[in-house]
């Protein structure tokens, strides 16, 4: 599918898992989406958990949700890293009252937590954080990869071949 002139941040913080950043990061640009890595700063490396650098192109005080038409939060440990960081927090919830995708896999739904727009949705995510899910107002379900609406959600790197594919549907359907 063709995904030129579509614009998606992918989330990252330190401790992120490798599979969950790359694999989306590089399939995106291979459909012609421009892919920026977020983080708390603009420029910063940040390692994976496995030490794998990922340097941030903008900060999350730079990015605006209108220049996106999806947003990913990767799992590991990143995510409880972003949702200790305002900026981070105020993004991502900037980002909940717009028409775009949110996909969000393993722990990423840590930061969907951090939002309203988990009240009412049938998600997924890695089982350690079910309750946090489910206690953000969400139907959980252990499902390969979930599509709700606008919503997109995952529970394990097994589970990207999927994911991306539903993610990359959704972007191809957006009206630019």
């Amino acid at each position: 599918m063709d995904l030129r002139g579509k614009s998606v941040a992918i989330l990252v913080d330190q401790q992120y898992q490798e599979m969950e950043v790359w694999y989306p990061y590089y399939r995106l640009i291979e459909e012609g989406a421009e892919v920026h890595l977020v983080g708390p700063d603009a420029g910063v490396t940040y390692p994976s958990k496995l030490g794998y650098p990922a340097t941030s192109t903008l900060s999350a005080d730079q990015a605006a949700s209108r220049d996106f038409n999806a947003v990913i939060v990767p799992g590991g440990w990143s995510p409880d890293f972003m949702r200790r960081d305002e900026r981070m927090i105020s993004l991502i919830q900037s980002m909940a009252g717009k028409d775009m995708v949110f996909a969000a896999i393993c722990h990423g739904g840590w930061m969907l937590c951090c939002t309203s727009i988990l009240k009412g949705r049938k998600v997924t995510s890695f089982v350690a954080i079910k309750y946090d899910m489910i206690n953000a107002g969400a139907t959980w379900v252990d499902e390969p990869c979930v599509v709700d609406g606008n919503i997109i959600t995952s529970r394990k790197p097994d589970d990207l071949p999927l994911f991306v594919s539903e993610i990359i549907k959704a972007i191809s359907k957006q009206v630019i």
